[in-house]
């Protein structure tokens, strides 16, 4: 793979997240490389009839695409996440009613997450994608519990209506992942790899 061996002995482009979630910002964190957020302003609606995994492909891919624009010479990570429980996708809910009636229903369900990631690589055009799939079994509920858990977490800007990474783990009976990363917004092993082929040491 001669393009991959050329970009290992090329300098390190600076790193731009194409998101402002401070939950891919946390999870980039991480990995303890220097990088700098960029909001993409894309248009996030699913067009008609479009399945969810390639909705969540194509919004990370956008996202990464709108910012290499604006920042050339760059390596971009635009990501995004989908989850669908049966054939509904479920948004942010927005509204403290509006989560509890996400969570009520997801009530002994399995709701499953798509979580894609886009890399471009502004110093030569190249460009990977990645789609995680995790499936969170959520035990039964009550509306007494759901209400108190929405009080104490505040997941309102979360996919689903839960926030996996703090109080939001008390919800489930179960969560099926390769990567436990993904579930938060950002598969961390597979961009781990993108981010060595594109020749950024990690660790």
């Amino acid at each position: 793979m001669p393009a991959v061996r050329a970009l290992m002995t090329s300098p390190a482009a600076p790193l731009i997240l194409a998101s402002t979630s401070a939950y891919r910002r946390a999870l980039l964190g991480r990995l303890g490389v220097a990088f700098d957020c960029v909001a993409p302003g894309t248009d996030e609606q699913p067009t008609p009839g479009e399945p969810a995994d390639d909705l969540a492909l194509r919004l990370a891919r956008i996202k990464a695409e709108a910012v290499a624009v604006r920042r050339p010479g760059c390596i971009v990570i635009g990501s995004d996440q989908v989850a669908v429980r049966g054939r509904d996708i479920l948004g942010k809910p927005a509204t403290v009613e509006r989560c509890a009636d996400q969570l009520l229903q997801s009530s002994g369900q399995e709701v499953e997450f798509l979580t894609a990631v886009h890399v471009v690589d502004g110093r030569n055009g190249r460009e990977e994608s990645h789609l995680d799939r995790t499936v969170v079994r959520f035990r039964a509920l009550e509306a007494g519990e759901v209400g108190r858990y929405i009080a104490a977490d505040a997941p309102l800007d979360c996919a689903g209506g839960f926030k996996a990474e703090s109080l939001g783990i008390a919800l489930f009976e179960r969560i099926d992942s390769t990567d436990p990363t993904a579930l938060t917004g950002l598969p961390l092993i597979w961009l781990c790899g993108a981010l060595r082929r594109a020749g950024i040491p990690v660790p």
